[in-house]
């Protein structure tokens, strides 16, 4: 082989592995500054919530409402992480089951707490319980809706509340345990080496990049889209946590969470970043201003619902940069998420 020609290639070898170094320190990023330290909130917050649950279950506890609280914020920050070992088990929707179009959690609440069903006896048959009944919403009706304080005898209501937060401990804490004991080095390290999860890099840039995507579609369609119906047909009762006030809430810590991960993806362009900046701090400006209305029952006033239009834009635009900008400088597009069923 000439000189030209292994200079050629070595040069060939060096951009390749300079590619590679920088494909890892964007994955190890998200991954450390991101992914894990939001599970690792999560299943300490949960683990707390069920400490408490087990020395003080009244459904009207401060505390145990104030805990629960706690916990439901760390979901929410975590949820647009919609892959991996939050699907495996349908763990996701064990945790959190909702949207909830059917009505189906407080029909099956209903009916368990009625029958005073022996199912939360222990953690392992109660895992076998219908997701309607597990998890973050399930709880809400419980602390928040007078209704259901009355359908069973004190004990059984404080055992189901038992059985739902330790439930919430276990799945939260297999979830971090997973991530922590090979999914995030298969998000790191893509190939055959950790199990063909991701091929590429550009496969890991994908599903970290679909995760913003996701997070921002739960917003628009989910957390904003749902409440508002239309102008002539408002949903205010489809507003998520309504009950516990805690609608406009949630879109706020979605938006913080978005935000870092966003961040993250645009690190090395000062000029993208700033516009992330920007647009994040536009809409985190409209939603302070929908400070007084924390379950987003503004939407049946058109004055009010303006302003939660003017919201719902905003994350828009939020989207639209990261398919012009963010998944350009990643390499990828949008593609399909986990909201498709992909």
């Amino acid at each position: 082989m000439s000189l030209l020609s292994r200079l050629t290639l070595t040069a060939c070898a060096c951009v390749a592995l300079g590619g590679f170094a920088r494909a890892d320190a964007l994955t190890d990023a998200v991954v450390d500054g991101h992914i894990l330290p939001t599970y690792e909130a999560l299943a300490s917050r949960t683990a707390a919530f069920a400490e408490i649950a087990q020395a003080d279950c009244a459904p009207t506890s401060a505390p145990l409402q104030a805990a629960w609280g706690r916990a439901f914020d760390a979901w929410v920050a975590a949820s647009h992480l919609r892959f991996g070992p939050s699907e495996t088990e349908n763990r996701a929707f064990a945790i959190a089951f909702w949207p909830d179009s059917r009505s189906k959690t407080p029909k099956a609440l209903v009916g368990l707490l009625r029958d005073a069903d022996p199912v939360i006896a222990t953690a392992e048959t109660f895992a076998t319980a219908s997701v309607a009944v597990r998890g973050f919403y399930a709880l809400e009706f419980l602390f928040y809706d007078p209704a259901y304080a009355t359908l069973a005898t004190p004990d059984y209501t404080c055992n189901l509340i038992r059985a739902i937060s330790r439930d919430l401990a276990a799945n939260t804490a297999a979830i971090l345990t997973d991530w922590q004991t090979g999914f995030a080095d298969s998000l790191r390290h893509p190939g055959p080496e950790t199990g063909d999860r991701y091929r590429t890099v550009e496969e890991a840039h994908q599903e970290v990049f679909k995760a913003l995507t996701t997070g921002l579609e739960i917003l628009t369609d989910m957390r904003l889209g749902r409440p508002l119906g239309t102008f002539d047909h408002p949903r205010p009762n489809r507003a998520e946590a309504r009950r516990s006030g805690r609608s406009l809430r949630h879109i706020q810590i979605q938006l913080a969470a978005l935000r870092s991960l966003a961040l993250l993806l645009s690190e090395g362009d000062k000029a993208l970043t700033e516009q992330v900046r920007h647009v994040f701090d536009k809409a985190d400006r409209h939603a302070e201003r929908l400070s007084g209305d924390p379950a987003l029952a503004g939407v049946s006033d058109p004055q009010k619902r303006f302003q939660i239009e003017a919201l719902q834009q905003d994350i828009r635009d939020i989207k639209s940069l990261a398919d012009t900008g963010i998944g350009p400088k990643l390499g990828v597009e949008a593609g399909f998420n986990a909201l498709d069923g992909d």
